[in-house]
């Protein structure tokens, strides 16, 4: 009996890299009609940090970007983002080379069919566990390594690969966005605050509380769809695709001695990277020492032999050349902006607007401010140097407690992290998975929205309350 031919339908979204461009031409005009200017920075004394002088502003002369200079964006935002790219290519490689000895499988398919029956239960546990992370170490890029255990055990247990990505980066979106102890966004804005550090951390605990029943609710239906009908699944290409990698729960592999040291020496190296970020100030280039180690030493535990463990290495490297161009591409954007001295004009603008508003409803124009600016600031340490200068002044300009404005901050900065494609994690992060951004974007965008307005309703609710301590 012939089996059923399998029509793809074909995509009326663009491809990723043509909409990224598009917005690389799209900011690249703005240079020349947005007037030029910037901010002066100085170093705290206090803090040894970068800040913006909030009274400094003052234009300079218009850079605007050439044809030339509008393609040479990208081997720019290449070079700028090349840490990340690689980041991507060790822990791909690395990954594949663990996968390659079969213990991944072996051990997830016991950790799967103990949850058979009560697998709903893992979408929770993992949000809650990565919740911690994201608001304790501020965890971003650092998920990359744990997506492709996410997958397997969301493939193993009957769903898909949006699924295992997103009750691990969705989870820590919810620590870091609501920042109850997040060092790199909450620490520092309320440092160039001049608040207490970390104070008001009971109503952060209420926000991320709400942001775990939001998120999964949401994903609890999505999941429970694809399990009921694999037909619905928004990556259903992929899960085709992926169909040969999927564990067999009715022939599970045999859990080998030389699979049990593979797997301690995953979780040994898992252990020293939260160790090294809690204790050492680990990032990104440690990180990926660490996990090149666990790929090295763990395909010879697994016996595969140096030439097939670099074998593996360069095939996982390759099956994620897609993803990691994307995240050099999309810093093309912030190229165009920076050089053409128009970040500092968009900031600038947006709080001069905001200084105009009712107290009421300022405190939503400072949230839906650094809404805007958080596409052309990702990084939550950066954005909150550039805006909390403004920010916390005109706080005090308008009558509002400095606590709601970093609210604000910490609402526009966290909550389309998990969206926006200059994101540098979450391009990482969909390159690991193989799951195309515009499929990510057609999932996502609903629990965005819901986000947005529950920030808004926070606000609202700290503004009344007085939230402090000023």
């Amino acid at each position: 009996m012939s089996q059923p031919t399998i029509q793809k339908k074909k995509s009326r979204v663009p491809h990723t890299y043509v909409i990224l461009f598009t917005v690389i031409i799209i900011m690249a005009i703005m240079t020349y009609i947005i007037p030029a200017g910037e901010f002066e920075r100085m170093e705290d004394p206090s803090t040894g940090r970068t800040v913006v002088d909030p009274d400094s502003f003052h234009g300079v002369p218009q850079n605007p970007t050439t044809p030339f200079e509008l393609v040479e964006a990208v081997p720019k935002g290449m070079n700028a983002a090349a840490g990340i790219i690689f980041f991507i290519f060790l822990i791909g490689g690395a990954f594949q080379i663990i996968t390659a000895t079969g213990a991944i499988e072996a051990g997830i398919s016991r950790v799967a069919l103990k949850l058979e029956g009560k697998d709903l239960l893992m979408i929770p546990m993992f949000t809650i566990v990565f919740s911690i992370f994201g608001g304790t170490i501020g965890m971003a890029e650092e998920a990359i390594v744990f997506v492709p255990i996410g997958i397997a055990l969301a493939r193993a247990l009957g769903y898909d690969a949006i699924v295992g990505t997103a009750m691990v980066t969705l989870g820590a979106a919810c620590g870091f966005t609501s920042g109850f102890m997040n060092p790199f966004t909450v620490g520092v804005a309320q440092g160039i605050s001049e608040l207490p550090l970390f104070s008001g951390i009971a109503y952060r605990f209420v926000i991320l509380g709400v942001m775990l029943v939001l998120v999964n609710i949401f994903l609890l239906r999505y999941a429970k769809k694809v399990k009921a009908d694999p037909e619905r699944s928004i990556v259903r290409e992929l899960e085709i695709e992926e169909a040969g990698k999927k564990i067999d729960l009715s022939n599970l592999p045999e859990l080998e001695t030389r699979h049990i040291f593979t797997l301690l020496v995953l979780a040994a190296g898992l252990v020293a990277i939260v160790y090294g970020v809690f204790s050492l100030d680990w990032y990104i280039t440690e990180i990926a020492t660490v996990f090149l180690a666990i790929g090295i030493i763990g395909g010879f535990v697994g016996k595969l032999g140096p030439s097939r463990v670099a074998t593996e290495f360069v095939n996982g490297a390759r099956g994620i050349v897609f993803g990691a161009l994307v995240v050099g591409i999309a810093r093309g954007i912030l190229v165009v902006m920076t050089d053409g001295y128009i970040i500092d004009s968009i900031i600038n603008g947006l709080a001069a607007a905001i200084d105009n508003l009712p107290n009421a409803i300022a405190v939503l124009g400072m949230y839906f401010v650094q809404v805007v600016l958080n596409f052309f600031i990702p990084s939550g340490s950066g954005q909150a140097a550039a805006t909390m200068p403004i920010m916390a002044p005109l706080a005090d300009v308008i009558g509002i407690n400095r606590q709601v404005a970093v609210t604000a901050y910490q609402f526009g900065d966290g909550i389309t992290n998990s969206i926006i494609p200059t994101s540098a994690a979450l391009m990482g992060v969909l390159s690991v998975a193989k799951i195309p951004y515009e499929k990510w974007f057609k999932f996502l965008w609903p629990m965005t929205l819901i986000w947005i307005a529950m920030g808004g309703v926070f606000l609202i609710i700290a503004n009344i309350i007085d939230y402090g301590p000023f």
